[in-house]
């Protein structure tokens, strides 16, 4: 009987844009890569902390600027891709008008969450989000804080 494959995989997640952004609908989109760049998306040399997203009517499509996917080192030099290059996201047209109608509106943004794959195919996990404020960023702190003291607590009592 074969062993079940182990799924080597990573998912890149961008831990940074939920301490930034308030995250308030997600939406999977594919990704348009060359084949050095999806070895080196399979390995987790990803960087999604400085990524963005703009999606333009005119003409219709979704952009990803920013994220950084290291050079793939058993690559042919020919066949070697730029590491931090604009790279075309897919999905359907009404979604694409939904998310640039979105951007229009004062402090909203589209970040990339996650990078992973499925069924084989290199998905991104785009994040609607607001700007938050300082006070926002400290207030959410204080409430994380507070809830590990309670835990913390919660465990010695028993």
């Amino acid at each position: 009987m074969p062993k079940p494959k182990k799924d080597s995989t990573k998912t890149i997640e961008n831990r940074k844009a939920r301490h930034q952004y308030s995250i308030e609908d997600t939406l999977e989109v594919g990704i348009v890569l060359t084949g050095s760049e999806v070895k080196s998306v399979r390995d987790g040399q990803v960087s999604l902390a400085e990524g963005w997203i703009r999606a333009s009517t005119s003409p219709l499509h979704m952009t990803l600027y920013g994220v950084h996917i290291a050079e793939y080192q058993n690559a042919a030099p020919a066949h070697q891709h730029k590491p931090q290059r604009n790279r075309t996201l897919l999905a359907h047209k009404r979604e694409i008008r939904k998310l640039e109608a979105f951007t229009h509106q004062q402090g909203r943004t589209l970040v990339p969450l996650k990078m992973y794959f499925a069924n084989n195919k290199v998905k991104v996990l785009v994040g609607l989000a607001t700007g938050k404020h300082k006070a926002d960023k400290r207030q959410e702190l204080a409430k994380k804080d507070a809830a590990r003291a309670m835990d913390r607590a919660m465990k010695r009592r028993l």
